[in-house]
Formats: C-alpha cells, structure tokens, sequence
C-alpha cells in the first residue's frame, strides 16, 4: 500500500498575503511528508474558486516541491485537459521536464475542470470536456511514445518532436479523477489508474472497488490510452491526527464542513461558507448532517437520484483522532483492497501546526505499522 498526500490550497479567509503563506506552508508540508516517509504528493489544479482551491499553477508548485525533496512522487492530480485551459503538447512538455528534473518522478491524472466558473474563465463548452478529456490523454501518450509525433482528430497537431523526452520509459504513469461509477468504468476501459477523490467513506470505496474491477476484467482492451496499463486504484483519506483525539475530531469535522460547504457553492451553486460563522467548540457534525438532509430534500423534489457522489461530503467518518483512529481506518481501506490511500489534511480551517502534527503522527505510528505488516505478510 502507498500513501500520499492531496494538496488543493483552500484558504477560508482569504487575503494577498494569507494566500502567499499558505502556498508557502503546503510546500512545507510536502517536505514534511518526504521526511515522514510519504510515498507521493498530489496537487489539484483548479481555477477562480476563491477559498475552495488557490492551486492554480499546480506545475510550478511541484517543481518547487520537487526542488526541495530527493525521493517522493510529484503528482498532477489532476490537470484540467479540454482544450480550452491549455494545449496537450505543452501539458507534455511541462510534465516530460519535470520528469526530468525530478529524476523520473511524476504522475500525471487527467480531469474535466468542470465547474461553470472554471469553464467560463477559459471558454470550455460542457459538452466538450469529456471527449476533449480523452483526446487529450491520448494525445500526450503518443507524444510521449513516439519520436516524430502528429495527431489529426478535434485538434491537430504537428508533425514534430515533443521535448524533452521523460525519463520514465516510455512515459509517466496516467491517471484519471473519479468521482461516479462511469469515470470508475471509463478509467479501467482506458488502462488508467483511479483517482477516487470523494468522502462516501469506505462502504462507498468497496462498492467503486468493485465496478473498477469489474471493467478491468470486462475490457476489450481496444480503448487503451497507451501500451502501458495502470491499473493502480487510490482513495480519499480525509484526516487530522492528533494525541488529543477529541480536539482532531472537531478540527477535522470542521475542516470538512468547510470543504463540503465550499463544493456546495462551486459546484452546486449554495452559498460561499463562512467559516467565521462556526467556532471550533461547534458541533460540526450536526451542522454536516442538517446540510446533508437539505441536499436530500432538495434532490427528492426535484426528483434526482440520491447517490454517494452527491451526499458523500457530509460523511463525517473518516480519520478524525488520533494515530489508533487512523491505523483502524487504513485497515478497512486496506482490507478492501486499496492500493494508495491519499491523505487530505490541508482543509481551509486546519491551522498549519495541526496539518504538521498529523502529518508527523502519520509518519511515525501509521504508516510504519502498516509497513510491518506488509513485511511479516499479515
């Protein structure tokens, strides 16, 4: 089992320079994490979400981090790939040189960016980012494999070289976002690994588990993306870890508050959260559950199916404690068959000393355990 660590920059009150401290507190905790013996980090890339996600050059911060640790994964997950945020070639050349600057350590996953004010920044018409999301894998996998590369299709390109080439041969490992059944469906059809970003929890994680392999064993093989398949399955861990167990529950809780309240507004079109609005002392979760049966109601009306990928924010049972909580957790992840569990502890309202703590508690009485048990085969 790997683990890993997502980074989305959420920033509850945002100002200039709590911005700039933030960016510079995740690259913090990314060093933190190599040291802690984190296999990978992952960084978002999203675009004009104010407090839901400041990571909007997710390539440079990488390169940073990359700068500043010797061993630990470098991450895109994801870039947003419809051809109206950026060419596939340059997300090629971008990723191929920090593959190489980083001694042949990037991943890359590949999203849709599909909020209507992410689409409407960059001019993305909704129904073209599924196809255009798929092209564009396609296309950054040829030009990775192929010397002299040309694509003629929704976009054309070349013929020409894309340089650098990347160090891992014959390309880095791919990956998709999936937060539905069909993306779970489409990531095994295309051989790529799936990035299961959402809070269900873990009965939600089995049951994803289960539809990702099942394409895997019903697939033709005739929509690979690339001659190397990367059947790699990792999953959502939201988490804050401390030795005062109580104290990590309501600081986790809230941060999710704060995460699920954000989506609400991006995504579903609800008000901004206001964090100011709920102390610490708060019962969070409570305040989660009240949103949650708003949401249901909302769906019953108008007659919308009620399925995890929409409730699953309001879920407050996840890694919230302290080292034993999160050992517990990783386990029933573990029995299910994960193979990354990737850690979300920077949610807008964790202080940075907290996302330290528990990334330290990580390092030092979780991830050695579950190592040891690997080794002795348990």
């Amino acid at each position: 089992m790997k683990f890993s660590m997502i980074f989305e920059a959420q920033l509850a009150d945002p100002t200039p320079e709590r911005e700039q401290q933030l960016l510079r507190d995740s690259v913090e905790q990314a060093v933190l994490a190599e040291e802690a013996g984190f296999d990978r980090i992952w960084a978002v890339e999203h675009h004009s979400l104010t407090q839901y996600a400041h990571m909007s050059a997710s390539e440079v911060f990488l390169a940073f981090v990359a700068a500043r640790t010797s061993r630990i994964r470098i991450g895109h997950g994801v870039v947003t790939l419809p051809f109206g945020y950026q060419h596939p070639v340059r997300v090629a050349e971008r990723a191929a040189m920090l593959d190489v600057l980083s001694g042949g350590r990037v991943d890359i996953g590949g999203g849709r960016g599909a909020t209507r004010q992410e689409m409407s920044m960059f001019g993305v018409d909704p129904d073209d980012t599924y196809p255009q999301l798929e092209e564009a894998l396609r296309i950054i996998s040829a030009a990775w494999r192929e010397e002299r590369f040309e694509w003629h299709g929704g976009i054309d390109i070349g013929p020409g070289a894309v340089l650098p080439r990347p160090v891992q041969h014959p390309h880095p490992p791919l990956f998709l976002a999936c937060s539905k059944r069909e993306t779970l469906h489409a990531a095994a059809e295309l051989g790529l690994g799936a990035l299961v970003l959402g809070f269900a929890g873990a009965e939600d994680v089995a049951a994803m588990r289960a539809v990702y392999d099942a394409a895997i064993a019903g697939r033709s093989g005739n929509r690979l993306v690339s001659d190397q398949v990367n059947d790699h399955f990792a999953a959502l861990c939201p988490t804050v870890v401390l030795d005062d167990a109580e104290r990590a529950y309501r600081l986790g809780t809230r941060g999710q508050r704060f995460f699920a309240e954000s989506i609400a507004h991006w995504y579903g079109g609800g008000p901004a959260p206001d964090p100011a609005g709920y102390a610490e002392e708060e019962d969070h979760v409570g305040a989660l559950a009240r949103e949650r049966d708003q949401l249901v109601a909302r769906l019953h009306e108008a007659r919308v199916p009620v399925r995890p990928s929409a409730t699953g924010t309001f879920n407050a049972d996840h890694a919230y404690g302290d080292a034993g909580t999160a050992l517990a957790y990783v386990e029933r992840l573990r029995a299910i068959g994960v193979d990354e569990v990737i850690c979300l502890i920077q949610m807008g309202t964790v202080p940075q000393e907290v996302c330290l703590e528990t990334i330290r508690q990580w390092g030092e009485r979780v991830i050695p355990q579950i190592r040891a048990k690997e080794l002795a085969g348990v």
